[in-house]
């Protein structure tokens, strides 16, 4: 155990994570020849495409240091606050992290939050400043930003490029030195704690563990706590680029488990693994996730929708962050309400459910959950505007609130406060870190947040601004249920709850955009906006005419009328029985109204 070390790697976004990673696997020779490839970790199509980390990944390394092997467990995490819960969850099974710090960008929001984390777990913390082959590093700056955050001492930070890996045996070295040997006991009863879990459609479903106490070996019975299950361990191995099978792990490493698992039921992450003859007690886990953005997912076909279950089911045990129940809506039909932890999440489930599992979803409005109160005082949890009572029996609704940090230069301070305050947000305090660079604490409602708030951070602040939240408490405000009514007809995955300041604005918003996007009806179509009975915005969709007079060519007027009066009635008679079916992207460009 003295030669094992557990690390991870953690930072902002885009400040070479996985590129540093690379350098690491190729620097002690674990990945060679036509593996190495950019991103080598980032095994997900849709990483690449988008030069994301979206998924934590483990992986093995050997290196010699002082004519001694020793094995590092490196964990390469995501950086934007979306996939912070996969963060988490990595350093629950390290002893060190890697504080990766951009020589061109200083310290950002994604930085500091994702620090506090590690030092919460008694984590420790390696700093290293990356990308220095760049012409526009400032280090000098940068390292006066880590020490003020870090109180380190200027010499234990650590130079290094993941591109040119010029620094890259100084990180191993400090690795080894640095972080401490994993603790425990192999003679102990097994105790191992799941981390993280894969669904392979030929074995079954993977879980990754680190062993806190005992053995391990091929063949043991084992069972998983939380669920009380009982297995035989197929096979256990460590994870190098492909699973690698082992006789048996001791305690302090992190490897896999396959034992032949079906439903994804059974396994949950933060679960402890323990021999059935000698039981050993649950370690404690990770705090359950809170979903922050709530969407319905509706199969496009109504018969799809047991494949809807199976799929999200599988894909919770790759993203343990994802939650569903099922649901039903008047307009869509049998679906799930799932909780996510921002909108690019929302947007990866969605993306991932169409290329992994084939599934064509509809996703509504995404909103957050309100706290409304009856006029006896008793609360009721709403996700959803559909199920809100009705407004004669409320007496008033909380909704929650987020304590947000955003870092930026002084530039663009007074942009920033004005977004904010055009959400309704209060401002608490201001800190200027270094330099011209300050953090700003505001205090914003989620469900002002939820839609657009972080692209246009990032437009006004020209990508400099970093954000980070975590939820704060539930405060009462005014909101109103807005309804979206064609020809009459309410469309619930349409309805959005929101601030009654704000409601007029956006309904007439809405009504525009839908004009736009619904398709021309053999008959009119009013898109109109309400409060209840009250109808804020309206707007029309004419129909689409076939000129009937065509045939009549001189001749009384009267037999132009007779034929305009007969097609009339026929529009008229066609209004009553016709529908108007809303195309999948008249949902999505709710979200991007402006």
């Amino acid at each position: 155990m003295q030669h094992i070390r557990n690390f991870c790697i953690i930072a902002h976004i885009d400040h070479g994570k996985s590129t540093l990673a690379d350098r690491l696997l190729e620097y002690t020779k674990t990945v060679q020849g036509k593996d190495l490839q950019a991103q080598v970790l980032d095994d997900m199509d849709l990483e690449r495409e988008r030069g994301i980390t979206i998924k934590s990944h483990a992986i093995q390394m050997q290196y010699t240091y002082k004519e001694e092997e020793y094995t590092l467990n490196l964990i390469d995490t995501p950086g934007h606050v979306d996939f912070s819960y996969e963060v988490s969850r990595s350093i629950a099974a390290c002893e060190g992290a890697l504080l990766i710090v951009d020589a061109t960008q200083g310290i950002q929001a994604q930085t500091i939050s994702n620090l506090y984390m590690a030092l919460e777990n008694d984590l420790e913390i390696i700093p290293v400043l990356n990308k220095i082959d760049l012409a526009n590093a400032m280090p000098e700056e940068v390292e006066d930003q880590i020490v003020e955050l870090l109180g380190c001492d200027r010499n234990d930070i650590l130079r290094a490029s993941g591109k040119t890996g010029e620094g890259v045996y100084a990180i191993l070295d400090t690795v080894i030195e640095k972080v401490p040997a994993p603790k425990g006991d192999p003679e102990a009863p097994l105790q191992a704690l799941i981390f993280d879990s894969v669904f392979n459609s030929f074995r079954g479903i993977i879980a990754y563990f680190k062993i806190v106490n005992g053995t391990i070996r091929k063949g043991d019975s084992v069972k998983f706590v939380a669920t009380e299950k009982e297995y035989e361990a197929d096979e256990v191995g460590i994870l190098k680029l492909e699973p690698s099978p082992r006789e048996e792990l001791s305690c302090g490493n992190v490897g896999y488990i396959i034992s032949g698992i079906k439903a994804s039921k059974e396994v949950k992450v933060g679960d402890t693994i323990t021999h059935v003859k000698r039981p050993g007690g649950a370690i404690e886990g990770f705090e359950e996730v809170k979903p922050m953005v709530f969407a319905g997912v509706y199969p496009i076909e109504t018969e799809e929708f047991e494949n809807l279950r199976s799929s999200l089911e599988k894909l919770q045990l790759n993203d343990a962050s994802l939650t569903f129940q099922p649901e039903s809506s008047v307009a869509l039909g049998f679906g799930f309400r799932c909780g996510f932890l921002g909108l690019l999440h929302m947007e990866i489930i969605q993306e991932r459910l169409d290329r992994e599992f084939n599934m064509d979803v509809i996703t509504t409005v995404p909103n957050v959950s309100y706290h409304v109160y009856d006029k006896q005082g008793v609360c009721k949890e709403v996700h959803n505007p559909a199920g809100l009572p009705d407004p004669t029996l409320i007496d008033h609704i909380d909704e929650p609130f987020i304590r947000s940090s955003v870092i930026t230069s002084t530039a663009y301070i007074g942009a920033i406060m004005t977004l904010c305050l055009g959400k309704r947000g209060i401002l608490v305090k201001q800190d200027y870190i270094s330099g011209d660079r300050v953090e700003i604490i505001y205090d914003l409602p989620l469900g002002e947040i939820v839609i657009d708030f972080y692209d246009k951070l990032k437009s006004i602040s020209k990508g400099y601004a970093s954000f980070d939240y975590h939820m704060h408490d539930y405060r009462p405000s005014k909101l109103a249920k807005l309804d979206i009514l064609l020809n009459g007809e309410p469309v619930d995955a349409l309805s959005t709850l929101t601030h009654v300041d704000n409601a007029v604005t956006f309904g007439r918003r809405m009504c525009e955009k839908l004009k736009e996007l619904i398709p021309r009806q053999q008959f009119d179509v009013a898109i109109q906006a309400a409060i209840g009975a009250k109808i804020i915005a309206r707007e029309t969709i004419k129909a689409v005419r076939k000129d009937v007079t065509a045939k009549c060519y001189g001749g009384d007027i009267s037999r132009k009328r007779k034929l305009l009066e007969k097609q009339k009635e026929g529009k008229k008679r066609m209004k009553q029985v016709g529908n108007v079916e809303v195309p999948q992207k008249a949902f999505l460009a709710v979200l991007k109204l402006d």
